[in-house]
């Protein structure tokens, strides 16, 4: 079960090749002007036809991203660790994940109020994902890979916390093109932490379905079996 591990590098790779895509597409059909600055990634996506493109992105991205936070979460919980720190994650991740895909159904020259709440939610709430995540990476198992992942999930975690404040600061102080500079590194750093999972997840050897065992285990217990004749015979 190791191609799991391809999961978080196929997000990794697509979300960095879709938004170059629509930044190109962007310049090239002279949606934005480059000598007036560098555009934000929502401002190259928010004009026809690459704001189909970018939505597509998006969701795909927060499609894949909902599912790897899921999977790690299942992962942190089978190695044991049924911790606050690993709930709240999976509620943050998937938080962040549809954070994700407001920020390309709803463009800011149509929405910017919910627009500027998607990215709220994939920003920050996704920064505070990805510092739990830190945290679990020298709590939870697996643990081969942790004297390397560790380091490079907290450099990343630092960048971008710096990152999300320069580009905050920029924005607001009137320097757009700066603050979008910060963006576009910004979420280059969220790809390549998303990346980091195919560490753990080249570890994952197989599927428990608890829930469908617990079912049965219940169905065959004697009193069931009194009772229900028909289980008995099903299962024999």
């Amino acid at each position: 079960m190791w191609l799991w591990a391809l999961l978080p590098i196929c997000l990794a790779v697509f979300g960095t090749a879709g938004i170059w895509t629509v930044f190109a597409v962007a310049v090239t059909n002279g949606s934005v002007n480059l000598t007036d600055g560098v555009p934000y990634i929502s401002q190259c996506g928010t004009y026809n036809p690459q704001s189909c493109l970018f939505a597509q992105i998006c969701n795909i991205c927060s499609a894949l991203a909902l599912w790897i936070v899921v999977i790690r979460f299942q992962q942190v919980r089978d190695y044991g660790d049924h911790g606050k720190a690993n709930t709240a994650s999976i509620v943050l991740g998937f938080i962040a994940s549809v954070g994700i895909s407001v920020i390309g159904n709803f463009q800011q020259s149509v929405l910017m109020g919910i627009h500027l709440l998607g990215a709220f939610l994939a920003f920050f709430l996704g920064l505070a994902y990805f510092w739990i995540q830190l945290f679990l990476t020298y709590r939870a198992q697996p643990s081969q890979d942790r004297c390397w992942v560790g380091p490079a999930r907290a450099t990343c975690c630092i960048l971008c916390t710096v990152l999300v404040i320069a580009m905050s600061v920029l924005h607001n102080r009137g320097y757009p093109s700066e603050a979008a500079v910060c963006e576009w590194a910004l979420v280059i750093l969220f790809f390549c932490l998303f990346g980091l999972f195919a560490a753990e997840f080249r570890h994952i050897d197989c599927h428990h379905l608890t829930v469908q065992k617990q079912a049965l285990r219940d169905d065959c217990s004697p009193a069931s079996v009194e009772t229900n004749g028909y289980v008995a015979n099903a299962l024999s």
